[in-house]
């Protein structure tokens, strides 16, 4: 059993029991939430949204915030020593997907 949810503009395939992480949610850790469900799937039966499955639900707990590792932006012009160099570091919120129920 599996779902599409969506969270933050991006879209998610997760089962029961997985640890994701999505974009910064105003939630705290250990707090429960509920998802939109896109598409639902259980073995042969499949249920697709327009844009949400009607009934759907899916239940995650925050485990936490954080940050991901930092990128780096690096940009230059050749032969004109310009340089600029720039870091960032996306905060996260980890959720794990407690249950999907259609």
């Amino acid at each position: 059993m599996y779902a599409v949810i969506s969270t933050g503009g991006k879209q998610y395939t997760v089962s029961e029991g997985d640890v994701i992480k999505v974009e910064k949610l105003s939630a705290a850790a250990g707090e429960k939430i509920n998802l939109d469900v896109l598409m639902y799937a259980d073995g042969d039966n499949l249920k697709v949204g327009a844009p949400i499955v009607d009934g759907a639900k899916c239940e995650a707990e925050v485990l936490g915030e954080g940050k991901d590792k930092k990128i780096v932006i690096f940009k230059y012009k050749s032969k004109k020593n310009i340089r600029k160099r720039q870091g960032h570091r996306q905060p996260f919120t980890e959720l794990k997907i407690v249950s999907i129920k259609a």
